[in-house]
């Protein structure tokens, strides 16, 4: 028989430093490491297939550091801790919160019955700087705005807490027969082959990649941070999803370069980054019917259109214009986007295509490898001007001023969208403006090696406008 045994739930914090839960867990004795996937719970949310990917590996990483002891589960995650503390004579269960209205509710009715069995319940914070319920306005309201939240909220509360390192002694337990194959998470169709070429999955590849991106890009990421041919983005967005590393660690990593080096306003920014990240946790807790409910009731009415073939033709990179189609073609080979490009193709599916935010928001959760239901569903309704702090929905990118501005000598759109890469820079982004003749110069003929614009922009732009203007008569 273990004395004291104490259950450590892993989630979305598969890693062994700055790991509250597991942290103080180790100190009470012997630890029994869980991973319960559980995709009854989440309901529609459940995770997505390139993100599944992702976690199949990023297991096998934590099992590893943790010398093959990760003990996996499969259903209802109440039920599976409920029924092990009964068969193990369990003392105590940790883990670090998650902050999806599902996980909260059921968190707490967890809590609530472990404490009726007189079993120790203990949640901490590790997966956010600040708590959410810990930045409030001068009435205890909470904040609707990015930037007072940001600046008046949270630079003027009590600073993230320093980095926990791992734990000086870990004294694990395995019970279970199950593997993190029988999970099932690879689909048989091996699509995601082409995904293990360009990604290193784990807490040191979280930790090399930060150390990188520090080091090597951080000089320059204020601006350069726009240009997706750039080397100025931390790609850091699935290792914190999945919790590789922590954004606390990202954090000091981030202010002891900046400070040494004087990058005060790229260091800024990038801090301001992953404050965008706590502001969309932070309206998650606060509203949780963000992820399908428009935040601005009037968007209830708005007139949207039902087009399957113009949905495929974008979510395939087939729209006829290049920086939408590079920007989701990435997506599809890479399971990753460049954060500029987001913003212009969900600004071209919502306003010029007039389909719902919720098509993009769906695309996006299967497709990315960093989906996270708090980012996906504040980013998407802030470009729809739908959300709380919203980007008015009558700014609409212009996808061939766009492309020119941010991808100037065409790097990134002659990446993805090969068959244009002969093109002169003059005509990359509106390869119609050259006649049939010149075209077939270049290899191209619209409508056979690439599309035709699946719309006008001019028109479609226009109709988004008066769309936006019935509301305010409603």
């Amino acid at each position: 028989m273990i004395d004291n045994l104490t259950i450590f739930w892993f989630r979305q914090d598969l890693r062994i430093s700055d790991n509250p839960g597991l942290f103080e867990a180790a100190r009470t004795g012997s630890v029994l490491p869980i991973y319960i996937l559980d995709d009854e719970s989440s309901g529609a949310f459940k995770i997505g297939g390139a993100s599944r990917w992702w976690l199949h590996h990023s297991l096998n990483k934590l099992n590893e550091s943790l010398d093959n002891k990760l003990n996996i589960y499969t259903g209802k995650s109440k039920e599976i801790i409920l029924r092990l503390t009964q068969e193990k004579k369990v003392n105590a269960v940790y883990w670090n919160r998650c902050y999806e209205p599902y996980r909260i509710k059921d968190d707490s009715e967890l809590k609530a019955q472990l404490k009726t069995m007189n079993i120790e319940c203990k949640s901490f914070n590790g997966s956010l700087l600040w708590e959410p319920w810990e930045i409030t306005k001068k009435d205890n309201s909470s904040y609707k705005v990015y930037t007072p939240f940001y600046r008046k909220g949270c630079l003027q509360a009590n600073p993230p807490r320093r980095p926990l390192p791992k734990p000086e002694s870990l004294i694990l337990e395995k019970v279970s027969k199950n593997n993190i194959d029988d999970l099932n998470l690879l689909s048989d169709v091996q699509w995601h082959k082409k995904l293990e070429l360009q990604w290193q999955i784990g807490e040191d590849s979280a930790q090399k990649r930060l150390t990188e991106f520090i080091d090597d890009s951080l000089l320059g990421y204020k601006e350069d941070r726009n240009f997706p041919s750039k080397e100025n983005v931390s790609r850091l967005s699935p290792h914190l999803h999945f919790g590789e590393i922590s954004p606390n660690q990202a954090w000091y990593c981030a202010q002891a370069k900046g400070m040494i080096d004087g990058l005060e306003s790229d260091l800024d920014h990038f801090l301001s980054e992953l404050g965008w990240r706590e502001f969309s946790y932070y309206l998650l807790y606060h509203f949780p019917e963000l992820p399908r409910k428009n935040f601005q009731e009037k968007f209830d009415q708005f007139p949207w259109q039902d087009d399957a073939s113009h949905l495929a033709a974008w979510q395939k990179g087939k729209t006829g214009y290049p920086i939408i189609d590079a920007g989701m073609r990435e997506l599809w080979q890479t399971g990753y986007m460049h954060n500029r490009v987001r913003m212009i193709v969900a600004s071209f599916l919502i306003k010029n295509l007039l389909l719902h935010w919720h098509h993009g928001e769906d695309w996006f959760w299967d497709c990315l490898l960093d989906a996270d239901l708090a980012s996906n569903s504040a980013s998407w309704q802030w470009v729809a001007g739908s959300g709380v702090d919203a980007a008015p929905y009558f700014r609409i990118f212009n996808p061939i001023l766009q492309g020119e501005k941010f991808d100037p000598d065409g790097t990134y759109t002659r990446h993805f969208v090969p068959e244009l890469a002969k093109l002169p820079n003059k005509y990359l982004f509106k390869p119609w403006e050259l006649s049939e003749s010149d075209l077939k110069k270049y290899g191209v003929i619209l409508g056979k090696t690439y599309p035709k614009p699946i719309v006008n922009l001019g028109h479609s732009r226009d109709q988004a406008l008066q769309a936006y203007n019935s509301l305010k008569k409603k």
